[in-house]
């Protein structure tokens, strides 16, 4: 299998990345093992989580996707290089526990490895931006993390180029650790935040780019397409936004390329994200083995130009 290099980490990724956010939500933990195994076995080596996930379940308090990955590397018997491991700091935990603070990086850290049954990460992101932190002290507290080895690399999600930029000349001008990669929010509906000025930052810095919500919370799997569709469904105020006439245009060429490969609109959907300029690796979760054979066809895929022409233009 192809092997991507992410950015100035180090770390080689296979082409897809298995997003951890629904184990402790829509795949507890009897069902997360076989699909962890199901990925690594068809030769992926690369995790992504987050110590809030999954706050938002009722009766979850943070940490429980960290928790079942940990439970599942200590059953698997893998060696612990085998994985790439990509967790993340920043989100709400609690009243103290949040931000990109020196002292709550430190805590928090520690809580994921004890999760994580691993003595260290292989990429910490900040999750978000930190107004009230500045980025001297954010970077700094990654710099003695770095040193103590219980992180191999730092990058951060949902930054705007202006951020990106900040903290690259302050990483520069401090001698502190620089933003090995940047997770964006990136699909065939949401393509302005990142194209333009980001990608043209990430590419010319040499930084890695793992993009999240590759199908659009699932609406680009085809399956929504009403409001009744949403019904009962743990996405659905996630979707809702979607379900407008760009969205059903993109739909209908998704459905066209889907008929005339034999894929499935949401191997289509991935298989364009991972031939845009500037992407590493897409970021796609799956909640059961179909799924999940899914997400390992889309990278066996390979798109037209004449097919990415039509995608690129109805989603421009």
């Amino acid at each position: 299998m192809e092997m991507r290099r992410l950015g100035r980490t180090g770390l080689s990724i296979a082409p897809l990345v298995f997003g951890g956010n629904v184990f402790g939500w829509t795949a507890d933990e009897k069902t997360s093992f076989p699909l962890l195994d199901s990925f690594f076995e068809a030769g992926f080596n690369a995790i992504d989580t987050a110590d809030a996930y999954s706050t938002w379940v009722p009766g979850n308090r943070g940490g429980e996707s960290e928790t079942i990955i940990g439970k599942w590397l200590k059953q698997s018997g893998r060696a612990r290089d085998s994985a790439i491991i990509i967790t993340k700091v920043g989100s709400e935990l609690g009243p103290d526990r949040k931000g990109l603070s020196r002292r709550w990086i430190l805590q928090a850290v520690e809580d994921s490895l004890t999760r994580l049954q691993a003595d260290y990460i292989d990429l910490y992101l900040s999750h978000w931006p930190d107004p009230d932190t500045p980025c001297e002290e954010t970077l700094a507290a990654y710099d003695s993390l770095l040193s103590q080895g219980k992180i191999r690399a730092v990058g951060a999600s949902n930054l705007d180029a202006a951020q990106l930029r900040e903290a690259l000349d302050v990483s520069a001008a401090s001698g502190l650790p620089r933003y090995a990669v940047l997770q964006p929010e990136y699909n065939l509906y949401d393509r302005a935040s990142f194209e333009g000025p980001l990608r043209n930052l990430c590419i010319a810095e040499d930084i890695g780019v793992i993009t999240y919500f590759g199908l659009a919370r699932g609406f680009l799997s085809g399956k929504y397409r009403s409001h009744k569709d949403l019904e009962g469904s743990a996405r659905g105020s996630g979707v809702e936004r979607y379900l407008d006439g760009r969205g059903m245009r993109i739909l209908g060429v998704l459905d066209e390329i889907a008929d005339e490969t034999g894929a499935k609109q949401a191997e289509v959907a991935l298989a364009w994200i991972m031939t845009r300029e500037g992407v590493t690796a897409p970021i796609a979760s799956a909640t059961n083995l179909q799924q999940m054979a899914s997400l390992i066809r889309a990278t066996e895929l390979e798109l037209s130009d004449e097919a990415i022409r039509r995608l690129n233009d109805v989603s421009d």
